[in-house]
C-alpha cells in the first residue's frame, strides 16, 4: 500500500514538474487571472457577451498573427523590431497599386507578399552577414521602412492615407468575411497558430529552431543549417506582417502610413510573456497565442471599465514584468524538484 501512495506521489510530483516546466504555463495562469479580473469588474459591461468576447478576440488575432512569427524568431535567437514597419510599407503597396494605380487587387496582395519576403530575408541576411546583433539590424529597418513608406506615399498622393480599396471574390473570402460569426483573422490566427506549433514541435525544421537559437556553433557542428534557418524565420516575421496588413486594409478599405506602429513590442511582449527566452533556445507558440490573447483581452477589457485606454501599455509593461519573474520562478522550480 505503502508504495503504491509513493508511486502515486511521483507520479503526481513528475506531472507538476513537466507542467511547471512548459513554456506557456505562466501565460496560462497569467490569462486565468486576467479574465478573471474583468470579468468581475466588466462582466456586466459587456465583457462576457458574445459581441464583447467577438471584440477582444479581433484584437488578439491581429497581434497574434505576428506575435507567432515573432515567437517562433525568438526562439531561433534573433529579432525584428522592424515588424511595424512592414506593416506599413506593406499595407500601402496594396492600397496604392491597386486604389493609386488601378492594379488587380490580387495582384497588389501578391506584390506586397513579394517585396515582404524580399526585406525579411534581406535582414536575416545582414544580421548574418555582418554578425551584429539583428536588434541593431531590425532597428535600423524600422527607421528605413517607416520613413520610406511615408515619404514615397507624400510623394505620390500628397497624402498619408489611401481609400478605395474595395474588396471582392476570392480575395473578401480570404482577408474580410466573418466564417461563423468570428472575423477572418480570428480564423487565420488560429490556423496560422496551430501549424506553426506543429512545425516547432513535430518537424526536424522545428528541432532546427531550438538548436540555432540555444547554440548556433553547436549546431553547425551537427549539420545544422543556421544560416537558412535563420532567413527563413525573418522571411516567416515579413510575411506575417504582410498578412496582417492585408487584412487591414481590406477591413478598413484604406491604407495609412503610421499603422503598425508600436506593433512590433507588442509582439514582443506577446511571446515573452508566452514564455520565451530573450537568449533563445526555448519559448512556445502557443504561449504566444496565449499572450497576445492576454494583451487582447487587457486593451478591450480597459474599454469595457470605462477605464482610459492609454492605460494600456502601463498594463503591457506589469504583465511583460511580471510574466518574466513568474516563468523564471516557475523554471527554477522546476529544475530544483
Amino acid at each position: 500500500m505503502s508504495m503504491t501512495l509513493r508511486d502515486e506521489r511521483l507520479r503526481t510530483v513528475s506531472l507538476w514538474r513537466r507542467l511547471l516546466v512548459r513554456p506557456e504555463f505562466g501565460s496560462l495562469a497569467g490569462l486565468l487571472v486576467v479574465f478573471g479580473v474583468f470579468s468581475l469588474f466588466a462582466g456586466s459591461q459587456g465583457f462576457l457577451s458574445v459581441a464583447g468576447t467577438v471584440n477582444y478576440l479581433e484584437v488578439a488575432a491581429q497581434l497574434g498573427i505576428i506575435a507567432v512569427a515573432a515567437a517562433l524568431l525568438m526562439i531561433g535567437g534573433e529579432f525584428d523590431l522592424s515588424i511595424g514597419s512592414m506593416i506599413g510599407l506593406t499595407g500601402m503597396i496594396v492600397g496604392l497599386s491597386t486604389a493609386q494605380y488601378g492594379l488587380p487587387l490580387w495582384a497588389g496582395i501578391l506584390l506586397a507578399f513579394v517585396v515582404a519576403g524580399l526585406l525579411g530575408a534581406l535582414n536575416g541576411w545582414v544580421v548574418l552577414k555582418t554578425g551584429l546583433p539583428s536588434f541593431i539590424i531590425t532597428l535600423a529597418s524600422l527607421f528605413i521602412l517607416r520613413g520610406l513608406t511615408v515619404g514615397v506615399t507624400l510623394l505620390l498622393t500628397n497624402n498619408t492615407r489611401v481609400s478605395g480599396v474595395e474588396a471582392s471574390g476570392l480575395s473578401a473570402a480570404l482577408f474580410q468575411s466573418t466564417p461563423l460569426g468570428l472575423p477572418i483573422s480570428v480564423w487565420w490566427w488560429a490556423g496560422l497558430g496551430l501549424v506553426m506549433n506543429f512545425v516547432l514541435l513535430r518537424t526536424r525544421f522545428g528541432n532546427w529552431i531550438f538548436a540555432a537559437g540555444g547554440d548556433p556553433q553547436a549546431a553547425r557542428n551537427v549539420g545544422v543549417p543556421v544560416s537558412r534557418v535563420k532567413i527563413t524565420l525573418f522571411v516567416l516575421t515579413a510575411l506575417s506582417a504582410a498578412l496582417l496588413a492585408t487584412i487591414q486594409v481590406l477591413n478598413t478599405g484604406s491604407a495609412d502610413v503610421l499603422r503598425g506602429t508600436g506593433k512590433e513590442l507588442e509582439a514582443i511582449a506577446s511571446a515573452v510573456i508566452g514564455g520565451c527566452l530573450l537568449t533563445g533556445g526555448y519559448g512556445s507558440v502557443i504561449g504566444a497565442m496565449l499572450g497576445a490573447l492576454m494583451l487582447g483581452m487587457v486593451q478591450q477589457g480597459l474599454f469595457f471599465t470605462g477605464i482610459d485606454t492609454n492605460w494600456f501599455q502601463v498594463f503591457v509593461g506589469g504583465l511583460l514584468l511580471a510574466a518574466v519573474v513568474l516563468n523564471n520562478f516557475l523554471r527554477k522550480k522546476a529544475i530544483g524538484r
